[in-house]
C-alpha cells in the first residue's frame, strides 16, 4: 500500500471516529440537559454525579486510553505479521486479565463503598446523600467490568482499521443513559439514569459484536499470565498510566494555585478547558485515533519511511485545522462562552474570568493537538517511558511558569502556562522523533522532518 492510499486511509477514518466524537458529545449534552430538567439541581444530582468518579478512574487504569497505547501496537504486530491467531490469543489474554481486575476491584469497591465514598468523593456530603452515592455507585460499577470487556474490543477493531461501530460505541452508551433519563427518571429519579449507564454500557460492547465477527475473532478462556507477549503488554502499561498520573498531578497543582484566586477562579478553568477541548477532541484526537492503528504497523514491520511520512503528513493536517481554530478561539472566545454558559447565575462578569482561561489555553491548542499525535507515535514504536520522561519535565516547567504567571495574570495566568508546559512538551518529543525516525547515515537534503 503506498503512502497517499494510507494517508486517505487514515484520514477517512478521522472523518468517521470526529463525526462520532460530535454525536457522542452531542448526546451526552442532551442526557445532562434532560436530567438537569427532570431530577433539577440538588443533592440527589450531586450523587450522581460523584457516583461516576471512582468508576471512571478504575476505567481509565485498567482498560482505558493507557491501555489501547500499550495493546494496539503489539496486537498490530501479530497483524503486521499474519498472525490472527496470535493476535486474538492475545486479546483474549488481555480481555481475561482486564475483566479479572476489573471485576475484583469493583467488587472491593463496592464492599466498602460507603467508607470509601465519605472519605472521598462524598466527603462533603451529608450522611444521606452518602448512602446515595455508595448505591448508585455499586450500580455504575457493573458497567466497568463492561467496559472492561468493550474497551479492549474496541482497540482490537482500530487495529484491524475498522472505526465505524468503535464511533457508533459511544453514541449507544449515550443512548443508553438517554433512555433512562427519558422512560425512568419521572419515577425513580437518578436511579434511571444509573440503570441507563449499565445498559448504555451493555450497547457500546454488542454493537461491536459484528466487527469481531466480520474479522472472525476467536475468544478463549485463558489468562496467559506467563504469556511473555502479555507480560510486554502490562510493562509497556505501567509507564503509560504513571504518564496519565502526572497529568491529573499537573491538574490538581492548577486547581489547588486557583483556589487562592477570586471567587469561580475554579470553575473558569474547568470551563475554560472544556472549551479549548472541543476543537482538539474534534480535530487531534479523531485523527490520532485513526492513525495509531497505521503508526503501529509500520512501526511492527520496521518501515520507518512510511511511518515517518505519515507521521508529517498527519502533523501538516493537525496544524492546517488547528491554526484556524486557535485564531476563532482567540478572537470568538468571549462569544463562545457567552453561548455556552451565560445564563441564570453566571454573569458577564463569570464570562470575562472563563474568556481569559479560554484565551490561556488557545495559545496551547496546537501543542495538546500535535502532543495526541508525537506521544502516540513512540507508543507505536511500544516506548511509552520516553513520553513519560518527558511529560515529568515540561511538567515541571508548567508549574514553574503557574507559581509565576498566576498573580500576574491570574486564570489566564495559569491556563497560559499549561499552554507553556505542553508547547515544552511536544517539542521535545518532535525533537527525539526526529532523531529517531531519521537515519544518520541518511543525506539531510533526502529527509522528510518531522
Amino acid at each position: 500500500m503506498n503512502l497517499s492510499k494510507t494517508n486517505r486511509r487514515v484520514f477517512i477514518s478521522a472523518i468517521i471516529v470526529g463525526f462520532g466524537f460530535l454525536v457522542s458529545k452531542v448526546t451526552g449534552i442532551l442526557d445532562d440537559l434532560i436530567l438537569a430538567k427532570i431530577i433539577g439541581p440538588g443533592p440527589q444530582l450531586d450523587a450522581y454525579y460523584a457516583a461516576f468518579g471512582l468508576p471512571d478512574l478504575l476505567f481509565t487504569l485498567i482498560a482505558g486510553g493507557a491501555l489501547a497505547a500499550a495493546f494496539i501496537p503489539m496486537f498490530s504486530g501479530f497483524l503486521a505479521r499474519e498472525d490472527r491467531s496470535g493476535a486474538w490469543r492475545l486479546a483474549s489474554a488481555v480481555i481475561n486479565t482486564a475483566f479479572l481486575a476489573a471485576a475484583i476491584a469493583s467488587l472491593i469497591l463496592a464492599i466498602f463503598a460507603p467508607l470509601i465514598v465519605s472519605q472521598t468523593v462524598g466527603s462533603g456530603f451529608t450522611p444521606e446523600q452518602q448512602e446515595l452515592t455508595a448505591n448508585l455507585m455499586r450500580v455504575i460499577l457493573l458497567s466497568t467490568v463492561l467496559f472492561s470487556i468493550s474497551g479492549i474490543v474496541m482497540s482490537a477493531l482500530q487495529a484491524n482499521q475498522h472505526f465505524f461501530l468503535t464511533a457508533l460505541a459511544p453514541i449507544m452508551y449515550n443512548l443508553g443513559i438517554l433512555g433512562g433519563v427519558i422512560f425512568l427518571g419521572p419515577t425513580i429519579g437518578v436511579w434511571g439514569p444509573t440503570i441507563g449507564v449499565v445498559m448504555g454500557a451493555l450497547l457500546h460492547l454488542l454493537v461491536q459484536v459484528p466487527g469481531l465477527i466480520k474479522y472472525k475473532a476467536k475468544w478463549s478462556p485463558r489468562l496467559g499470565w506467563r504469556d511473555p507477549d502479555l507480560r510486554r503488554v502490562i510493562r509497556l502499561l505501567l509507564p503509560r498510566v504513571a504518564g496519565m498520573g502526572v497529568v491529573q498531578l499537573a491538574a490538581l497543582v492548577t486547581t489547588s494555585l486557583a483556589s487562592h484566586l477570586s471567587a469561580g477562579s475554579v470553575t473558569a478553568l474547568s470551563y475554560g478547558w472544556r472549551v479549548m477541548q472541543l476543537p482538539e477532541t474534534l480535530i487531534a484526537t479523531a485523527i490520532a485515533t485513526a492513525a495509531f492503528p497505521t503508526l503501529s504497523e509500520f512501526a511492527a514491520r520496521g518501515d520507518l519511511d512510511r511511518l515517518r511520512g505519515t507521521l508529517v503528513t498527519t502533523l501538516r493536517a493537525i496544524l492546517a485545522l488547528t491554526i484556524p481554530a486557535t485564531i476563532g478561539l482567540l478572537i470568538f472566545g468571549r462569544l463562545a462562552v457567552q453561548l455556552l454558559f451565560e445564563r441564570g447565575e453566571f454573569t458577564p462578569e463569570s464570562t470575562t474570568l472563563v474568556t481569559w482561561a479560554v484565551h490561556g489555553y488557545a495559545l496551547g491548542l496546537i501543542g495538546h493537538s500535535m502532543l495526541e499525535v508525537g506521544a502516540r507515535t513512540f507508543y507505536a514504536q511500544q516506548d511509552t517511558r520516553t513520553p513519560l520522561l518527558v511529560a515529568v519535565g515540561a511538567m515541571t516547567i508548567g508549574i514553574a511558569a503557574s507559581l509565576i504567571l498566576r498573580d500576574v495574570l491570574g486564570v489566564g495566568g495559569l491556563a497560559l502556562a499549561n499552554s507553556i508546559g505542553v508547547t515544552v512538551e511536544v517539542s521535545a518529543l518532535l525533537i527525539l522523533l526526529r532523531r529517531r525516525l531519521i537515519p544518520v547515515t541518511q543525506p539531510q537534503s533526502q529527509t522528510v522532518e518531522a
